[in-house]
């Protein structure tokens, strides 16, 4: 074929022809790259000549769209809120078995409304690998159609009654300061098989978990339902043969799940199957019911749960629905100047042609998964909505190339699916992100999302009133260290010492950092907030830095922003962080818990002081008068 003529195929097929360079170059693409991905798109290349070969729809031109909006609440309409987020699993009680649980979050959630919270933000609670505990990063699940069982609080079960030795096992791993995912499944899934027959023969009734409600479940579900739990049966049993959980080493036989080999094990494991929907069904049920616990708390948003950009490539989803991934490249990010190679984060994402295909889409089926139990959902990676960066199998990132998405579809099932569950929208748009498309979600009432050490120009930190009204603001996320880390340069050092950035390019970044201590200082100076005398250098005290963060709470919960997460990693003063991008073998990402348990978070300090920030600087208002509309705040009167 013809350059010319692959640039047509490829540019028909969304294929940019040019990426990113980390001197905000522009790259163009080898003809190897547009081959590799027109493959990874299941495009027939000797059928190329046929334009509708698979290409996607194209989209209407830009002065043409008419931009779908997304559900707001009204009462947004007069106020501005705040909520905490977290991360499940890292919650410490004095009940739970060595990871956060539902019922965790819902005392979690009697708490944020007591404090004057409207909202608690998660990260995902997608399903994991359960055969293989240790594949425990919520941002490469199994499906993000199905929820993390781990989670379930056996305990809360009817029927459920405690050993000696099972309390000895739960007490050693509440004990950890990180979560033993390996020993947590291996106590949670014993006790969920104990109770499992009796609940099997309907001989355990309860409102809370009515056997009809199962059946119900399970119709509702499907085939998808069905097929995530045969695949976790299956992922159980080539474990035990030394196989792996992921379906790509699985025996040829078994990696379709249509095959007569698949089928014959179904037969064979029909009990094993229905145990696995009914793991699904629990985990259901105490999410409704810790979502219901949030609204009675007088949290108005309720939970707000994370979107994982993509899934494991050898996981539940890929395996079950095979036509609808890209299967030859995987999700990641061209090169830039804190990667300059790329990045290839191995995960599957949907094609462009399927994603919003048919009445139930794919896409559509996934948002709704979640915001059947939220009040907000945040889309990570949003400008997936518009392109992604795919990186062709064996190719290093930079090898990759960016594919197009039908954005305006996207957009109108998102509006359609959360007007459905009353569920706001947030849109992490951060990073690279395609031109007009934060224009975009601010006219389809998605909030951007905007965090402090983000939010520098030139002349330094921005000040607080030009934060957009559609956003949510925050200090940082599960990827970053917490303030009092960030000011004492915590997170460039183990940039450093995990070999993701060479030691002359540190340097440059502890220098920068000295800098951006100065600025933030200056603006939080500007916005009236008084600093600590002894704020002059990074070895700041740890009472210091107390302050330091209860000013710099107070001047995001200034910001127009319609909502402010504060991180409760920050009002516990921990030390680990959550997750180091880059890292996966040299930092147990995921796995560090709190160093508080959540019944003794009042006696913390700073949750005190910062909530306390929250609740004056956001009072909670009932009563809005104005309306928003184009991304900014009008009088209903005007």
């Amino acid at each position: 074929m013809k350059s010319a003529e692959l640039d047509k195929l490829a540019r028909r097929h969304g294929i940019s022809l040019t990426r990113p360079s980390p001197d905000n170059r522009e790259v163009a693409i080898s003809g190897e790259t547009k081959r590799k991905i027109l493959s990874a798109l299941k495009v027939d290349l000797s059928g190329a000549a046929d334009p509708e070969n698979g290409a996607p729809r194209r989209e209407p031109k830009p002065a043409a769209k008419k931009i779908a909006r997304s559900f707001l609440p009204d009462f947004l309409s007069g106020t501005r809120v705040w909520g905490v987020s977290l991360q499940l699993y890292e919650l410490r009680s004095a009940r739970n078995w060595g990871i956060g649980d539902f019922e965790d979050l819902s005392d979690m959630a009697d708490l944020a409304g007591s404090l004057g919270a409207d909202f608690i933000g998660l990260t995902p609670l997608h399903a994991p690998f359960l055969a293989d505990p240790d594949r425990c990063s919520p941002y490469e699940p199994s499906s993000r159609q199905h929820l993390n069982p781990l989670y379930i609080a056996v305990d809360r079960l009817p029927g459920f009654a405690c050993s000696p030795e099972l309390e000895r096992q739960m007490a050693s791993l509440r004990q950890t300061d990180l979560v033993d995912y390996a020993g947590v499944a291996q106590i949670k899934l014993k006790a969920l098989r104990d109770l499992w027959p009796a609940w099997r023969q309907r001989s355990v009734i309860d409102d809370a978990y009515d056997p009809a409600d199962f059946d119900a479940f399970i119709a509702q579900g499907g085939n998808s339902l069905r097929l995530h739990a045969l695949f976790e049966c299956l992922s159980f049993s080539m474990v035990e043969r030394g196989v792996g959980a992921g379906w790509q080493g699985w025996p040829a036989d078994f990696q379709r799940f249509d095959s007569a080999a698949v089928a014959e094990f179904e037969r064979g494991h029909a009990d094993d199957v229905r145990f696995h929907m009914w793991l699904q069904w629990l985990a259901h049920r105490q999410l409704m019911q810790a979502a219901d616990r949030a609204r009675k708390a007088g949290l108005r948003i309720g939970l707000y749960l994370d979107l994982a950009v993509g899934e494991a490539i050898d996981g539940s989803a890929t395996w079950s629905e095979p036509d609808t991934y890209v299967s030859k490249a995987t999700i990641g990010s061209p090169p830039d100047p804190f990667a300059v190679d790329g990045q290839d984060w191995h995960l599957a994402g949907y094609l462009p042609a399927a994603i919003a295909a048919g009445e139930m889409s794919p896409f559509r089926r996934m948002v709704n998964a979640a915001m059947r139990y939220a009040g907000a959902i945040r889309i990570d990676h949003a400008a997936a909505l518009r392109r992604l960066f795919l990186v062709p199998l064996g190719t290093r990132p930079d090898g990759g190339a960016y594919v197009r998405y039908p954005q305006d579809r996207l957009l109108q099932i998102l509006a359609e699916v959360s007007a459905e569950h009353r569920c706001l929208v947030i849109g992490e748009d951060l990073g690279l992100i395609p031109k007009g498309l934060q224009d975009d979600l601010a006219a389809a009432h998605i909030l951007s999302y905007r965090i402090l050490s983000y939010e520098q120009d030139g002349k330094g930190f921005k000040p607080a009133d030009v934060y957009p009204v559609l956003a949510l603001a925050c200090i940082s996320t599960h990827d970053h260290q917490t303030l009092a880390g960030w000011w004492r340069g915590a997170d460039i050092q183990a940039r450093c010492d995990h070999g993701i950035v060479p030691a002359d390019l540190t340097e440059k970044h502890l220098e920068d950092r000295k800098r951006e201590r100065r600025n933030l200082k200056a603006a939080l100076k500007s916005a009236g907030l008084d600093l600590p005398a002894r704020l002059s250098q990074a070895r700041a005290s740890e009472e210091t830095l107390r302050e330091l963060t209860v000013s710099a709470y107070r001047f995001i919960g200034r910001t127009p922003s319609l909502l402010v997460a504060v991180r409760l990693a920050d009002l516990t003063d921990e030390k680990k962080p959550t997750n180091i991008p880059g890292t996966s073998d040299s930092y147990p990402n995921w796995r560090p818990k709190l160093s508080v348990l959540l019944e003794n978070m009042t006696s913390s300090p700073l949750l005190e002081r910062v909530t306390a920030a929250m609740r004056e600087e956001r009072p909670q208002n009932r009563a809005g008068r104005e309306r928003i509309e184009g991304g900014r705040i009008l009088n209903r009167q005007g």
